[in-house]
């Protein structure tokens, strides 16, 4: 008994011998990964950050309507928010909430990671360093800024290319695999290298396809061209003109390292939501034009010269990193997270809604899961009541 006892001891510590073996001849991002597995909205403690600060001493804050949180939601609506794990559903018109809802333990002064939503983000400070004239042209070269940029076809990629994700590069969206280039972003500690060491694959300009890497690329161009850090820059130029009520946090690759442009803004309902303010407004908040309404309509208008993603008709859903989705006869900007983080403008209605989240549907009509007009069909119901 005791020497079948020793062999199956034996044979336990060879297993987890050979286990750790394997886990420490895996890449840095795939042993993080494997410790952290999925991502999840409230990993600000998992990562390095930024903070972006905002200003103490001038906050705007939302007004509550008169009939702030007057409607009820119908059973229905409840158990559909509750089905994909909601944490926060905001409904604001004009300057003042409407319907404020938190739930699974959420409020409004906890902050959620935005995920992909944080790429509208990317694409307003371009808008502001443009105006500045930090950078020339959104037809310039990357290599203009990035000068190593300029292997094969890189050499073509614009700006204009990477704000409409027609850049062409060679990045895989999957999140799922423990070894895809996207896990390869989000757990790892060199973006940089990471980035501009992919091969453009696909002539640039021509076709729309959703490639991450192409945003966080726009954002090493805005370092270079302002001299600023991400975080810094917005910062300066959206957190404090936005007014916002409290910090903001950006994820980093490492302890003073790069920014996670393509995923990672941390930031409360109530404050993404200011957001879609600066789209309805077109660039202005409160009186001041923060980015020029030169570039926000272009920014909010379909880049139609493009191929959709299935490069079989004209692009009619994105523009300069934001969606743009048919509702109801307008076209409504959306700013669209991975796990189901929504801020939507809509223009008709002078609204705003937020919808924050554990879970998004896995079904799509389109380019987009069902479950973001079924986000706007509550909101609707409780901007009619």
């Amino acid at each position: 008994m005791k020497a079948i006892l020793k062999k199956r001891m034996g044979i336990g510590f060879g297993i987890v011998g050979l286990l750790a073996v394997v886990y420490f001849s895996l890449p840095y991002y795939a042993r993080q990964a494997l410790i952290h597995w999925m991502p999840v909205i409230d990993d600000v403690e998992t990562f390095y950050r930024d903070t972006v600060r905002h200003d103490v001493g001038n906050v705007w804050r939302w007004a509550e309507a008169e009939g702030y949180n007057r409607f009820q939601l119908s059973g229905k609506d409840a158990a559909y928010l509750d089905s994909l794990h909601t944490v926060a559903f905001l409904v604001v018109r004009g300057d003042s909430i409407l319907f404020e809802s938190y739930r699974d333990g959420w409020n409004n002064m906890l902050t959620s990671n935005l995920y992909s939503a944080t790429k509208t983000i990317v694409g307003l400070l371009v808008g502001v360093a443009l105006d500045e004239g930090k950078i020339h042209s959104l037809d310039d070269k990357v290599s203009r800024y990035i000068p190593g940029y300029n292997k094969g076809m890189q050499a073509d990629v614009t700006l204009r290319d990477l704000l409409t994700m027609s850049g062409g590069m060679a990045w895989d969206e999957a999140y799922a695999s423990l070894f895809s280039v996207t896990t390869h972003g989000y757990y790892g500690n060199d973006l940089y290298e990471l980035v501009t060491g992919l091969e453009v694959e696909e002539r640039p300009g021509i076709r729309f396809s959703y490639r991450s890497g192409e945003t966080q690329l726009l954002a090493f161009v805005l370092e270079a061209a302002t001299g600023k850090t991400l975080s810094g820059y917005a910062e300066e130029k959206l957190w404090k003109p936005m007014q916002a009520e409290r910090d903001a946090y950006w994820l980093l690759d490492k302890k003073g390292g790069d920014e996670k442009a393509f995923c990672c803004f941390h930031t409360t309902a109530r404050d993404a939501a200011r957001f879609g303010k600066l789209m309805l407004h077109r660039g202005e908040w409160n009186g001041n034009q923060i980015v020029s309404r030169k570039y926000m309509d272009e920014m909010l208008r379909p880049a139609s010269y493009l191929k959709d993603q299935w490069g079989k008709d004209s692009l009619s859903y994105y523009g300069m990193q934001v969606w743009l989705m048919r509702y109801r006869g307008e076209v409504v900007p959306c700013m669209r997270g991975m796990l189901g983080q929504y801020i939507y403008a809509l223009p008709a209605e002078d609204a705003v809604v937020v919808r924050l989240g554990r879970k998004r549907h896995d079904v799509y009509d389109g380019p987009f899961t069902v479950d973001m007009t079924r986000y706007l069909d509550i909101a609707m119901r409780i901007l009619a009541d």
